[in-house]
């Protein structure tokens, strides 16, 4: 009984480890890209990040927290500290609060639901193209469609007007690019809202809660912690947008680096301006602890006010 037992730990070691083996095989594409694409490039920023090298230069020196301690004193990247901020903080709880309203308006039963839910979704998945970046430049541009339309009501005097090259409005035209791609995040949401049981809006019903107050006191306690995921994701997301500011601004962050977005202003260091990687990895880590500061602040504020109900 002891050697069959003893076989049979055998044949079972021996088919753990074929598993293993398979289980690598099919990782090995996965594993090769994290090192690849992301864990050798991110460690060669970081060393990167303490030297002076350039992209034409083959002396490289060590200049240890030189290239920190610079960033400081720098005007533009704080201007670019200033417009991405901005733009987080005001784009994302609009964005977030639109993706909400049409979540639960979807909620509600309504007949063609794939249809619409693809419909607002479309948007969130061409949002961060250059075509729709063009696009953009098109509607708030000069003789614009939004310039036409407010010159023909008399709103403004000439449909000349561009939205785009006006310090006071440049950065809000992206902001409402932003909010537009609205369908990822309204995804999420829906999903959320399907797994609320019904129980607690015929309960609430039968206490005499109106809708509003069903909102307020139902839906949002138990849709809180999808509203935290999708506001750590869209945050994280926004601090690193690109796309629409080159493309609105033409590369340089204008008018008057209005929409000079931080991501923006590393790569004109990187590869536009003088081609100081490590002046411009250094700003690149320095963004990974603004994100980070971010994210933790609200993992410890989401104590206050996320509900779990187990």
């Amino acid at each position: 009984m002891s050697a069959l037992m003893e076989l049979k730990n055998i044949k079972g070691g021996k088919q753990e480890n074929t598993d293993n083996k398979v289980a690598l095989v099919f990782l090995a594409p996965w594993i090769i890209g994290l090192l690849a694409i992301t864990m050798i490039p991110l460690i060669a920023s970081l060393v990167l990040s303490f030297t002076n090298y350039r992209l034409t230069s083959r002396r490289t020196e060590f200049l240890g927290i030189e290239n920190y301690a610079r960033m400081f004193a720098d005007d533009r990247m704080w201007q670019s500290i200033k417009v991405t901020l901005t733009y987080v903080l005001v784009s994302t709880p609009f964005q977030l609060a639109l993706a909400l309203g049409i979540a639960v308006l979807l909620n509600q039963g309504m007949k063609g639901l794939p249809f619409y839910r693809s419909v607002f979704y479309l948007p969130s998945l061409m949002g961060s193209s250059v075509a729709i970046a063009l696009l953009w430049t098109r509607i708030f541009g000069a003789q614009g469609l939004v310039s036409t339309i407010l010159a023909k009501l008399g709103i403004i005097e000439s449909p000349d007007y561009s939205w785009m090259g006006d310090t006071r409005t440049a950065l809000i035209t992206i902001m409402i690019l932003h909010v537009w791609t609205f369908g990822s995040p309204m995804i999420i949401f829906l999903a959320g809202l399907r797994q609320i049981p019904s129980m607690y809006y015929e309960a609430a019903s039968v206490d005499g809660a109106g809708k509003w107050i069903q909102f307020w006191r139902i839906t949002m306690p138990l849709l809180s912690p999808i509203i935290f995921f999708n506001l750590i994701l869209q945050i994280i997301g926004a601090f690193q947008s690109f796309t629409q500011a080159y493309i609105v601004s033409g590369g340089t962050g204008g008018p008057v680096d209005s929409t000079l977005f931080y991501s923006l202003y590393i790569y004109e260091t990187g590869f536009v301006n003088k081609l100081e990687m490590g002046y411009a990895s250094a700003m690149a880590w320095f963004l990974v602890v603004i994100i980070t500061i971010f994210t933790a602040a609200n993992f410890y504020l989401s104590k206050y006010w996320v509900f779990y109900d187990d």
